[in-house]
């Protein structure tokens, strides 16, 4: 088989479609929190009239629309990619992802489409309970957008309401192909994995207008926001996580083995903090581990057991590494979620979240971390599938295109150059924007904002100082 750096094309065409779901992945995360926050803005504005939250509703749809755009140009790339390098994929699946994909673009991206333009430059040519509404169905759409993606894509963890023909899947009932059996975990752990990281962003933003002395009311609003979603979301997400962990075991009980380093079902499995997996050993080098709480956790008994990565052949376990260690940099990072939101809650409710410049100073810096755990969640998920590209039905290594790795790797490094130039541009104007902070009024018709990317332009009356 041609290789390319010790890499052939499976391997490479995975590498691709890894990298540019990685981008794509954090833009409509980001756009599904920003949208509801945006919408919550707008009703809070309509009920009270009080023109700070106006603005910031403003401030922050131009950070959308920017983000929006990201979103959508790097999801049509996905779109290209699942018929040049995985056509095999395409074949066997689509006559049951085929119409979910389809769905979500009849569903939710024309109803996005439909009411962004009143959402985007409606602020002084409709009625305000108009563009709310209009902020209200966006934000509707971009849930329901997720919920077409994130059943595909539960579908080819759980499987169900399929036949298989000749090696082609066959739908029987639409109702468990949509709701399939981890559907219902996976898409109520990604919803709040959005609003989380939205809100880590907006918290952050308020931080540092506090810091500067700048735009105090917008800053104190966006502050009492983020860090009341951080304080309810982040534990929730705990126990949700835990009821799709249960839901995988069940499912998918390999990467559960995966996720725990777990090598030995014959044994209680402790909870294992710190170790280096050896795959070909078979062990864990340097564990650190809670005895028997892993099992605990899992099938709530001390002596509970559950299989082992020895209980499956080797050609059939996840790489063990990458899923361990990127669950525990998730679960570290939800901790610390909830640390940040109790804590920021606590200085509100004393009244000393202004003057903690030291708190303020760690909030301002933590934007990334929700885009961190999502990304750390992402290859969880993904990665523990394999070796199947949908479980027990197709193996990855059957699902790519016949091409050459030369051809993938030139397409490969051609994404990553062109993504890395568009994209950091795109995220460039997003901080400048951010930087820049909320406009104080709100423009006339002649200064209406039909450039979304203007809102990156310098102030010429007054700058936010770095």
């Amino acid at each position: 088989m041609e290789t390319v750096f010790g890499m052939d094309a499976v391997l490479l065409s995975r590498i691709q479609f890894a990298f540019t779901v990685a981008f794509h992945i954090i833009f409509p995360a980001f756009t599904i929190g920003l949208s509801a926050f945006i919408a919550t803005l707008e009703v809070m504005w309509l009920r009270t009239g009080r023109q700070h939250l106006h603005t910031l509703a403003r401030f922050w749809t131009k950070v959308f629309a920017v983000s929006f755009a990201m979103g959508v140009v790097s999801g049509i790339v996905m779109e290209y990619q699942i018929g040049t390098n995985w056509s095999r994929f395409a074949q066997v699946f689509g006559n049951t992802l085929g119409p979910l994909f389809s769905y979500e673009v009849l569903t939710a991206f024309f109803l996005e489409a439909s009411f962004l333009g009143v959402m985007l430059f409606g602020w002084n040519r409709f009625p305000a309970w108009l563009h709310t509404l209009a902020c209200i169905v966006v934000a509707l759409g971009t849930a329901l957008s997720g919920f077409w993606i994130l059943s595909a894509n539960s579908w080819m963890h759980t499987p169900a309401g399929y036949e298989l023909r000749d090696g082609i899947t066959y739908p029987v009932d639409w109702l468990q192909i949509i709701f399939n059996p981890s559907f219902p975990y996976r898409f109520t752990h990604m919803m709040i994995a959005t609003y989380l990281t939205t809100s880590l962003v907006v918290v952050a933003a308020g931080a540092r207008y506090l810091l500067l002395g700048k735009f105090r009311e917008e800053a104190m609003t966006m502050l009492r926001m983020g860090l009341g979603m951080l304080a309810v979301l982040a534990p929730l997400q705990a126990v949700v996580g835990d009821l799709h962990g249960l839901n995988t075991l069940k499912y998918q009980p390999a990467k559960i083995a995966a996720i725990e380093a777990h090598w030995d079902g014959s044994h209680p499995a402790g909870l294992v903090l710190f170790a280096w997996p050896d795959e070909e050993a078979e062990r864990n080098v340097a564990e650190i581990a809670i005895p028997k709480l892993g099992s605990f956790i899992l099938t709530h008994e001390w002596n509970g057991l559950f299989k082992g990565l020895r209980d499956f052949a080797p050609e059939d376990r996840p790489p063990v590494a990458p899923v361990f260690f990127s669950f525990r940099l998730m679960v570290g990072l939800g901790f610390l979620m909830i640390g940040l939101g109790w804590w920021g809650c606590w200085l509100m409710w004393r009244g000393k979240l202004e003057s903690s410049r030291g708190f303020l100073q760690v909030l301002r810096r933590c934007w990334p971390l929700g885009f961190v755990a999502l990304l750390a969640g992402w290859m969880v998920t993904e990665i523990g599938r394999q070796p199947w590209i949908a479980t027990g039905i197709l193996r990855t290594a059957d699902a790519v295109s016949p091409i050459s790795a030369a051809q993938v790797m030139v397409s490969l490094s051609l994404f990553v150059l062109v993504y890395f130039v568009v994209f950091g541009v795109g995220i460039w104007y997003v901080w400048r924007m951010i930087r820049k902070g909320p406009a104080p009024s709100l423009p006339g018709p002649e200064t209406l904002p039909n450039r979304p990317l203007a809102g990156a332009q310098p102030d010429t009356k007054e700058a936010v100082p770095t």
